[in-house]
């Protein structure tokens, strides 16, 4: 089950196995200056819950041009939790992470053809 709301998305899906996979996920999100130099314009994300039974919660801050990456970051927290790798995309969200993009876009005003900083790029 996924659900998404403008500068939420939760995703959740339960073990039907004891093979199977369990968690209870949420990413917020939410246009902030970068915490490292505050100069930066871009997206501050928050992702909490439970993989397999145990809590999490971490921060990632993406700047402006590097925003519509955040399913990679969201991929490598979930390995991290105890998701394996073949379920690390967290369930059939897809949809709904093409809404979250759609919104990291609008909230950060980003359009086709806006310039990349090279330094992010490393």
């Amino acid at each position: 089950m996924a659900q998404f709301e403008p500068g939420h998305l939760h995703i959740e899906r339960h073990a039907l196995t004891d093979d199977d996979v369990n968690y209870n996920v949420c990413i917020d999100y939410k246009v902030a200056q970068d915490p490292k130099d505050g100069k930066e314009k871009g997206m501050l994300f928050t992702m909490h819950g439970s993989i397999q039974g145990k809590d999490f919660n971490e921060e990632f801050f993406l700047p402006k041009d590097q925003a519509y990456n955040f399913a990679s970051n969201v991929t490598k927290i979930a390995e991290k939790y105890g998701i394996p790798k073949t379920h690390s995309s967290i369930g059939s969200a897809h949809k709904h992470y093409d809404l979250m993009f759609e919104d990291v876009r609008v909230q950060l005003n980003m359009k086709s053809g806006d310039p990349v900083n090279p330094e992010h790029l490393d």
